[in-house]
Formats: C-alpha cells, sequence, structure tokens
C-alpha cells in the first residue's frame, strides 16, 4: 500500500488518556456505534437473501426512473406491511431499508448523469 496517498486527518484537538495514549476529539463525527447492531443485521440478513435469489448487487445495475420508482414504491408497500404487522414471516422492516436505500443509490445515479 502506497502511505503516501492516505493521511491521518483530525481536528487538531486532542484528548489525552492517563495511559498516554492520545486522540482526535469525537466531536463532530458521525457515530456509527449509535445504530441498532440488530436492525443492521437484519436488513443484512435481507440483503443476503436478495443476493442468493437474484444475484450477488444485482439492485445495483438499477439505473432509471422506473426502477428508482420501483424501490419506492417496494419501500412504501413494505412499510405499510410493518406497520400493521402483516406477514409476519417477512422481514418488512428490513426489506424498508432496502428499498431506500436502493432507492437512494438509483438517485445518486440519475444525479450524475
Amino acid at each position: 500500500m502506497n502511505t503516501k496517498k492516505f493521511t491521518v486527518k483530525d481536528s487538531g484537538k486532542r484528548e489525552n488518556y492517563k495511559s498516554g495514549m492520545r486522540r482526535d476529539l469525537q466531536q463532530g463525527k458521525i457515530r456509527y456505534d449509535l445504530v441498532d447492531q440488530t436492525m443492521l443485521k437484519r436488513w443484512a440478513q435481507h440483503m443476503t437473501l436478495g443476493a442468493e435469489k437474484y444475484g450477488v448487487n444485482n439492485w445495483q445495475l438499477a439505473n432509471s426512473q422506473e426502477e428508482l420508482d420501483r424501490f419506492r414504491a417496494s419501500a412504501y408497500r413494505h412499510f405499510y406491511q410493518w406497520f400493521n404487522g402483516e406477514e409476519p414471516e417477512e422481514d418488512h422492516a428490513a426489506a424498508v431499508l432496502f428499498n431506500i436505500s436502493a432507492a437512494e443509490y438509483v438517485k445518486r445515479k440519475l444525479d450524475e448523469l
């Protein structure tokens, strides 16, 4: 790895620990540790099942308004089903996360055109 490509960025402010370790402050940084890991696992499970059924990252082939609309419709449908407790054998909450994420992915692709 070419180490000259990368830098260790920080705010310029330090937090000192009793051990002598020094680190940049956490303030203003995204806190991924606040994301519910159980829901993240369910989303990953949904993605795994989708990859087995449709192919790994098949959803990333989407590149049209029609496909964006399809993800939005699926997100809405799964949200409705999750909200109303329908079909408990399907993880509608994870499906909502997938479809919103996929829709945002396609939106970025369309914006780049």
